[in-house]
C-alpha cells in the first residue's frame, strides 16, 4: 500500500509539473508562450463553416428557391490613397444593368444576368447561372460615398470607396436642471 501511495504522490507531482511547467532562468517570457486568442480561433471557425456550407447553400440551392444567383466578390482596403476596393466576378453582365447603391457600412450589388437568345438549344450542361441577383457586401469601416467610383471591364466590377474621414472630437455642454423643474 505505502509503494502505491508514493507512486501516486509521483505521478500527481509529474501530472503537476506538465500543467504548471516552470519558467527558465532570466527569461521575461510568459508562462505561456503561445497563448492563442480564443475569439480569434472562432471566428477562422466561422470563416471557415461559411466558406464549406456558404457556397453549396448559396450558390445550389438558393438559386432554385430564388430564381438568381450570388456574385463572387472580393473585398480588400488600400493605404494610398485610403479606401475599400470590392471587385464583383459579373461577367456576362450589361454594365447598365447593374444597380449599386451604398448603406452606412454596406454596398448593394444588384442587376440581372439574362439568358444567351438565338437558336433554340438543348444543353449537355448549364453551369453559368443567369437571373436576378442581390448582393450586400458588408464593409469593415466607414467609407465616403459621395467620393464612390465604379468601372467595369473585363467581366469584372470594380468599385473603389474612400474611406471616411474620423469626425473631429468635441465638447458636449452639460446642462443643469433645476429642481424646479
Amino acid at each position: 500500500m505505502a509503494l502505491r501511495a508514493r507512486g501516486g504522490a509521483r505521478l500527481a507531482r509529474r501530472t503537476r509539473l506538465a500543467r504548471h511547467p516552470r519558467r527558465p532562468a532570466g527569461t521575461s517570457l510568459p508562462l505561456v508562450a503561445h497563448e492563442r486568442d480564443l475569439f480569434a480561433n472562432f471566428e477562422r471557425m466561422r470563416r471557415e463553416m461559411d466558406e464549406l456550407f456558404g457556397d453549396v447553400f448559396d450558390r445550389r440551392l438558393a438559386p432554385s428557391r430564388r430564381g438568381g444567383f450570388s456574385p463572387a466578390v472580393d473585398v480588400y482596403y488600400t493605404a494610398d490613397p485610403p479606401r475599400a476596393v470590392v471587385r464583383a466576378d459579373l461577367a456576362g453582365i450589361d454594365p447598365s444593368e447593374i444597380e449599386l447603391q451604398i448603406r452606412g457600412r454596406e454596398l448593394v450589388l444588384a442587376g440581372n444576368r439574362r439568358p444567351e437568345e438565338g437558336q433554340e438549344r438543348v444543353y449537355q450542361q448549364l453551369e453559368i447561372e443567369h437571373g436576378p441577383f442581390r448582393r450586400v457586401v458588408a464593409l469593415g469601416v466607414d467609407v465616403d460615398s459621395d467620393a464612390a467610383s465604379a468601372s467595369y471591364e473585363d467581366g469584372m466590377l470594380t468599385v473603389e470607396l474612400p474611406l471616411a474621414r474620423p469626425s473631429e472630437a468635441r465638447s458636449v455642454p452639460i446642462q443643469q436642471r433645476s429642481e424646479d423643474e
